[in-house]
């Protein structure tokens, strides 16, 4: 039989291979071939099988001689092709060639492994290929140096993050519930107890410190891989190094960091419970001490399974810490909420790197993130579920924006102080609670500029905020509201800032004040941070519920042009038809004052029913300022004055007693509570004048009736 000198490309399909893989058999004939179809052939290979007969002894020479120094030319010594050894024709000869191949396999690393085999009987021809997946699929090189007989550095880094992942009560063991999780997460079945028993004492027997406590030490869990290694089961380690997410050079790869995200235009993107217990599990787990913050050795600890450190100095003036700076518990999680809304992808990334998805099996970090709705959605229907709310704080430089935001995290004049100015951040996020509701209300401290961006201006809320005491103050602020965010729906909360200081003119047409109600937005909001304890949160609260509830905001900026006048001039026009309509049914033409019109006239023109509107009136507006008091936590700084003024042009009105409440800049509870009690008042007013008249009516009656007899 005439054996042809090259063999046409053969594919091997995956459903009859172990691994699942196809392979591409390439045949290269010396004889047939040039170098450089050679040269090409080389670059587009996985793997190399280098063939000699076990009975020639120059075909075994030209092995060193030629094959692995041409092959080596043609690859980087970093990324070397792996190499399989084949001795063909086994069934001539009666011996082995291993003892000429050993040595050579030990001069080369780039060799996995030897086979001998018999083309012309099929002997170890399937187990040939399986080798030769093996070495791409479950390579050597990147894993252990044959030469030290020890694994290699970025293998031991992988394997002590992924022990580090492991180490879930972080106490630098795997006790047996850690080590059962890790065997089923990657090999989808767990281990006997007494399998867990004989796994431990293979590593007492070879290493002291490998065991202890009845736990695995990291010394232990990276010998156990070095073993797997040495004993020919690299896919052992490469099966646990792959779950945990990493690719053949040991880097993690892309798809394992970066899962796929849609976020659709105008949502943001939230933290769900499930990724804050995670969170909170990972702050215990590193909090030591448990004194609820984590010092500087407990957060370099936690970030040991990254690559770098991703949190600098600014961290610590953006959320909250304790009295040594260390960030807490709260501020813990209001650093990961920032970093997701402001950008995801790298909220992503620090998820994978603490195992997000293999710790509580999710598919992918993706599954930790909420994309909220349309915003325009929320306004329709008038009700938002999103959690975080963006506030852009805008001024001039020095104006105070930096203490509103450290405000927002508690500190005083006296803390802030103490903050380098190359450690200083332009963002504060806390929580902030409205109506009972856990809400994080994030701060974005606005640069000076003639004009904002487009990514300047996309907020929930905007806090506008000028220097009391600096007269050009007010100016920037008035523009930037005009040219920006006055016919926008965006709520904006103008602040008086160093309200401690002594307040000065503004240079502008017309006052703080007077712009606010001009414009018809709530007034100026008095602050300062010059406390001898934490600022104020009020302004915080205010800004909050303007963004939960922007539609209230742009609905009442829109209907205070009907305001005052429009209801007033209304209530005038019911209560002309009232008296007209009364008059019409007791319509008489005489002045004789003894008939029922003449009496009922006389009574509503009455000194005592007069006193006793007056009365009725003064009774319903005491109520109201009761109520008023009662949220006045929750209420603007002049909100009573704005009652007050509403009041007095009320009562302006003829006999306008059961009037709607028009007040000012409430919040939507108080304005909602205050509604109805005047609700309420006007039905009671309302039926006490109808007893009245029937009383009146019944009163002349009976006099004609006496008359009669």
């Amino acid at each position: 039989m005439k054996v042809p000198p090259r063999a046409e490309e053969i594919t091997i399909p995956a459903d009859v291979t172990p691994e699942r893989v196809p392979t591409h058999i390439v045949d290269y004939s010396e004889a047939e071939q040039s170098d450089e179809q050679l040269h090409q052939e080389i670059s587009q290979a996985n793997v190399i099988c280098i063939v000699y007969a076990v009975n020639n002894k120059h075909s075994i020479d030209k092995v060193t001689s030629r094959w692995i120094p041409l092959i080596n030319e043609r690859t980087d010594k970093d990324s070397r092709l792996p190499l399989i050894l084949v001795g063909n024709k086994s069934d001539l000869v009666e011996y082995s060639s291993m003892e000429t191949i050993l040595p050579i396999m030990n001069q080369y690393t780039e060799i996995e492994t030897c086979v001998e085999c018999s083309a012309k009987n099929l002997k170890n021809i399937s187990e040939l290929f399986y080798y030769a997946q093996k070495a791409v699929l479950h390579p050597t090189g990147p894993l252990y140096c044959p030469e030290e007989k020890e694994m290699k550095p970025a293998c031991i880094k992988a394997l002590t993050r992924i022990f580090k992942i492991s180490d879930q009560d972080n106490d630098g063991t795997l006790n047996d519930a850690e080590l059962n999780f890790f065997q089923r997460i990657c090999f989808n079945t767990p281990l006997a107890p007494q399998a867990l028993e004989d796994v431990k004492n293979v590593v007492r027997k070879h290493i002291s410190d490998g065991v202890a406590d009845s736990g695995l030490t990291l010394k232990g869990f990276l010998f156990l891989h070095t073993l797997f290694i040495q004993r020919g089961r690299h896919e052992t380690t490469w099966t646990v190094l792959r779950r945990f997410g990493y690719d053949d050079d040991l880097d993690l790869t892309p798809e394992y960091l970066f899962p796929l995200l849609k976020i659709p235009p105008d949502c943001t993107t939230e933290l769900n419970h499930h990724a804050y217990l995670f969170l909170q599990s990972t702050f215990d787990k590193h909090d030591l001490d448990r004194d609820c913050a984590l010092s500087p050795d407990e957060l370099k600890d936690l970030f040991k399974v990254f690559p770098y450190i991703p949190w600098g100095p600014d961290v610590n003036n953006t959320v909250c810490t304790n009295e040594r700076g260390w960030i807490t518990y709260q501020g813990f999680l209001s650093q990961w909420t920032l970093t997701t809304y402001l950008d995801v992808q790298r909220c992503l990334e620090y998820l994978g790197y603490l195992g997000y998805s293999i710790l509580t099996e999710q598919e992918s970090q993706a599954s930790a993130i909420t994309v909220t709705r349309d915003k325009k959605i929320d306004l329709q229907k008038k009700q938002t579920q999103r959690n975080v709310f963006r506030c852009n704080v805008i001024g001039v430089k020095n104006c105070g924006k930096s203490g509103v935001l450290q405000a927002l995290l508690g500190r005083n004049l006296v803390r802030q102080k103490k903050i380098r100015e190359d450690h200083k951040s332009y963002y504060a996020i806390n929580t902030v609670y409205v109506y009972g509701q856990e809400k994080y209300l994030l701060l974005h401290d606005i640069s000076e500029s003639e004009f904002l961006t487009e990514a300047e201006i996309i907020c929930d809320v905007v806090c506008l905020v000028y220097d009391v005491s600096n007269p050009k103050s007010f100016e920037y602020c008035a523009r930037i509201f005009k040219q920006h965010f006055m016919d926008s729906r965006i709520p904006c909360l103008i602040v008086a800032a160093k309200s401690d200081l002594h307040e000065v003119k503004q240079e502008y047409s017309i006052s703080p004040t007077d712009f606010c109600r001009k414009h018809k937005m709530p007034p100026p909001q008095a602050f300062t941070c010059n406390t001898a304890d934490a600022p104020s949160k009020d302004i915080f609260v205010k800004l909050t519920t303007m963004a939960m509830y922007p539609e209230d905001h742009y609905r009442d900026r829109l209907s205070r042009d009907m305001g005052h006048t429009d209801r007033i001039e209304n209530l005038r026009k019911i209560w002309v038809f009232l008296k007209t309509a009364f008059h019409a049914r007791l319509r008489c033409m005489c002045t004789c004052n003894r008939c029922t019109f003449c009496i009922c006239q006389n009574f509503l023109n009455s000194d005592l029913l007069q006193s006793v509107k007056n009365k009725i009136f003064t009774a319903v507006l005491n109520r109201l300022r009761a109520r008023v008091a009662e949220w006045g936590a929750m209420l603007l700084a002049d909100d009573e004055g704005s009652i007050t003024h509403q009041v007095h042009a009320v009562s302006s009105v003829e006999d306008s007693i059961f009037m709607e409440s028009s007040q000012g800049p409430l919040f939507l509870e108080a304005r909602h509570v205050t509604q109805a009690d005047l609700k309420s008042s006007t039905f009671w007013l309302r039926a006490s004048f109808g007893a009245t008249v029937f009383a009146v009516l019944g009163f002349a009656m009976y006099k004609a009736l006496l008359k009669q007899r």
